[in-house]
């Protein structure tokens, strides 16, 4: 938890759509639903024939448990309600012909990532870390849970990895270094992005309009964009295999 998951999965999708590819955000972190307040959403979905549809950000596809709830209203469910939950948001949803479909997740390795591995066919995970030795301890555990599950890993985007002053060539690695690169070292795991501390990624959250968005030309958008790059390049990749 903290590593910036969402941050990360709302980035994605936006620059994934920004390629031109037909993409849908689905926020399973039910017991920490952030996603619609990133995307400036507040609005109930409407339903057709007992189906929900989902909202759209910009021409991105979104659903959400925050969706559905009083914003100040806890999630309180044991796993069965759970798995139903997860289920109903995948298959009773009317997401559109999806290119993509990103899915947030909660943190660690419990009841959300195993039903979702086990209800639908997932190409593949992206594991999200920060520099930090606790990060990547937890990150171990949950590429060695998708292993379990046969759910291919994409690779690893190390989160907050540096901060660089405008206009100044010096990278200050406020949380440590080489998270991400002790990942791929042990497990073979492609280290696919650094993705940069940059204020505009917390205002562009807060505000509702993802930094991919609001600050386009920036040097975090851009590694956004590199990082759905060699995410598509990868699912391409295991679909021609």
């Amino acid at each position: 938890g903290g590593v910036g998951k969402s941050t990360v999965a709302v980035n994605l999708a936006c620059a994934l759509q920004q390629s031109g590819a037909r993409v849908g955000i689905l926020d399973a972190d039910v017991y920490g639903p952030n996603v619609p307040l990133m995307l400036g959403l507040r609005e109930r979905p409407r339903t057709v024939e007992q189906k929900i549809c989902p909202l759209s950000a910009n021409g991105l596809q979104v659903m959400s448990i925050a969706l559905l709830i009083a914003e100040d209203q806890p999630v309180i469910w044991r796993g069965p309600m759970l798995h139903s939950a997860i289920k109903q948001f995948l298959f009773e949803v009317l997401w559109d012909d999806l290119d993509y479909l990103v899915v947030d997740l909660p943190p660690g390795t419990g009841d959300a990532q195993l039903s979702l591995s086990q209800q639908a066919h997932i190409m593949g995970a992206v594991i999200v870390t920060t520099p930090q030795a606790v990060s990547v301890l937890d990150v171990k555990k949950a590429i060695r849970m998708f292993q379990t599950v046969k759910v291919p890993i994409l690779g690893v985007v190390e989160n907050m990895a540096y901060f660089q002053p405008p206009g100044s060539e010096q990278r200050y690695e406020i949380f440590g270094r080489g998270g991400g690169a002790a990942i791929e070292q042990e497990f073979g795991t492609p280290l696919l992005q650094q993705i940069p501390i940059e204020p505009a990624v917390r205002e562009g959250g807060d505000g509702g309009t993802p930094v991919v968005w609001s600050h386009p030309e920036g040097g975090v958008a851009h590694a956004f964009r590199e990082l759905a790059g060699k995410v598509a390049a990868r699912i391409s990749t295991l679909n021609a295999e």
